[in-house]
């Protein structure tokens, strides 16, 4: 039997390069640039020997983290030097939020949302579509929420707008406006879709420290909870709200705590307080709660998150600060999100990354995240 030459060899020399990298991938672990990198154990938290909790699962700094490589262009670059697939990543990323195993990261500097879609394998942006009206477009993407069905809510704190997006990120529309707030920080919806808590930080010359609530469909403004000031139900420089089961969360930055409300704004307690221990605060930001209704705050300053339960007590903390980029390990941690298997997304502006924790009795292969794209042939 007869083969046409050329034939032959292109297709000699792709299965060869296949096979090799086959075998080379199961003893070790090459990046990008070549550099060969050893297993890294696993991180637990909290440590043994007490029981583990969550499991350090991963982190994504760019589109390369979560989009499946070809099997013989991989080994082309490794035997050939062909040149390294170039990945987009997040310049400064603050906000994130998460749907279905698609991640939503705002990245300040770009003026755009990042979408890592880890079951698709796909990568894409929201916001910053040039030929796109100047409407549908972002200035300042800050804190972002998604409602059940995956709509995606943006606070543009230049804009100072609500500007809302389907999950695929096509334009819906924006409410809110220069006349509703004096300085724009985050957003929240509810897995409706229905109210949208709207978090105006105020400033230090403005009186006007609250959380805005309005109609999520309509834009229509509600009412507003809050105001300046020290006492219970009142706010300095408030930072964002997170959702419970029937309790509405505000972290306070100014004031060092969490104020607790009704769905209608009603005061219920406080905790937390300034300080260096355990439960107490040095610069929250963002916050999120997870289907049981606790409590998960990122501190800047510490450099970790707290979790507490719906009543306030602190069950347990994870991360510190770090001068290395490393797994657990932060400079700038702003947002956090917590999906709907329990894993916990954590963003990091001076590293440009996302980390992902997982709950330990959630498998690698469970849940949103565990249905990968497969690699392309």
């Amino acid at each position: 039997m007869t083969f046409n030459s050329r034939f032959s060899a292109h297709n000699l020399l792709a299965w060869l390069l296949f096979f090799l990298v086959l075998g080379l991938a199961g003893c070790v672990q090459v990046s990008e640039e070549g550099a060969v990198s050893k297993p890294q154990r696993k991180l637990l938290f909290p440590e043994p020997p007490d029981e583990p909790r969550f499991i350090y699962e991963r982190m994504i700094r760019s589109s390369l983290d979560i989009e499946p490589d070809n099997a013989e262009e991989a080994a082309r670059r490794l035997l050939l030097g062909d040149k390294p697939r170039v990945g987009k990543g997040m310049r400064k990323p603050y906000g994130i939020a998460v749907h279905r195993g698609r991640i939503f990261v705002s990245d300040t500097a770009s003026r755009a949302v990042a979408v890592f879609d880890i079951p698709e394998g796909r990568y894409f942006t929201i916001g910053n579509d040039p030929e796109a009206p100047a409407k549908e477009r972002i200035a300042k993407p800050i804190g972002i929420s998604v409602d059940g069905s995956g709509n995606l809510y943006v606070a543009d704190a230049t804009a100072k707008n609500i500007a809302v997006y389907d999950r695929d990120g096509k334009f819906l529309r924006k409410f809110g406006g220069p006349d509703y707030f004096d300085r724009l920080a985050s957003v929240k919806v509810d897995k409706k879709g229905e109210r949208a808590y709207v978090v105006d930080i105020g400033g230090v010359t403005s009186q006007n420290h609250r959380v805005r609530v309005f109609n999520a469909q309509t834009g229509s403004f509600l009412f507003d909870i809050g105001k300046r000031g020290t006492g219970p139900g009142e706010f300095n420089l408030p930072r964002s709200v997170a959702l419970g089961k029937d309790k509405i969360y505000v972290v306070d930055g100014g004031n060092f705590r969490i104020q607790v409300f009704d769905m209608e704004g009603k005061f219920l307690n406080t905790f937390g307080q300034i300080g260096k221990t355990f439960g107490s605060f040095g610069r929250p930001k963002e916050a999120d709660t997870d289907a049981e209704g606790n409590l998960y705050v990122i501190d800047t300053a510490f450099g970790n998150f707290q979790i507490f339960n719906p009543q306030g007590e602190l069950l347990m903390f994870i991360g510190e600060r770090g001068g290395v980029n490393m797994p657990a390990r932060f400079s700038l941690p702003s947002g956090i999100a917590v999906d709907e298997d329990g894993r916990i997304y954590v963003t990091d502006q001076l590293y440009d990354k996302v980390e992902v924790f997982r709950p330990y009795k959630l498998g690698e292969n469970d849940g949103y995240l565990g249905k990968r794209a497969t690699d392309k042939k």
